[in-house]
């Protein structure tokens, strides 16, 4: 990397770091996040869903309400929604691995309430698992409007994605089972 690149970099991420330990509050971290998001990922949709999933729902779902939205007018915070076992939540809450959906096609398999997101010309999507151990107590998820992303956005949103985790909290009785004794996840596991 040419020494311009690295010095503009390590310039930028200590911004980052030091805008974030000045944050009073859950939302103006966010807050804060978004605007490096929009460097790095450029126009698109940024949202956390925390996952509030208790011992009282179904197995092989995930009950998913939404902390923070980029777009609250049109997705609004507190919206909440189930998730069952398909590939995607697989890998995000049984994994424990990151997302990157790319095509219109794609979002369509995947989202189910893509229809709602149809209109914002999203193509593309990384999502993050927050993790408390093996548990995903949250997703941090981005929508862009690209229909590829290239390795450094993935990397910069991987690394907001961490730099947001402290501002998220786990949900009080998390916990979520999917088909098979290895798939259950608790705050105690």
């Amino acid at each position: 990397m040419p020494a311009t690149h690295a010095s503009m970099l390590t310039a930028f991420t200590a911004h980052l770091l030091d805008v974030l330990d000045a944050a009073c509050s859950a939302e103006a971290a966010l807050h804060q996040i978004d605007l490096f998001r929009r460097v790095i990922a450029g126009d698109g949709i940024f949202s956390i869903q925390q996952n509030v999933t208790t011992e009282r729902d179904p197995r092989d779902q995930v009950l998913l309400r939404r902390f923070h939205s980029s777009q609250a007018d049109r997705f609004p915070v507190q919206g909440a929604k189930r998730k069952t076992l398909t590939p995607w939540t697989e890998r995000l809450f049984v994994a424990g691995r990151v997302f990157v959906g790319e095509g219109v096609d794609v979002l369509a398999r995947t989202f189910d309430d893509f229809e709602q997101m149809r209109p914002y010309a999203l193509q593309s999507v990384v999502n993050v698992p927050l993790l408390q151990g093996r548990l995903c107590y949250a997703t941090f998820n981005v929508f862009g409007t690209r229909s590829q992303w290239l390795p450094h956005e993935i990397l910069g949103i991987r690394l907001l994605a961490m730099a947001a985790a402290r501002w998220v909290p786990p949900a009080p009785g998390l916990f979520y089972s999917f088909t098979g004794p290895s798939l259950a996840c608790s705050l105690e596991a």
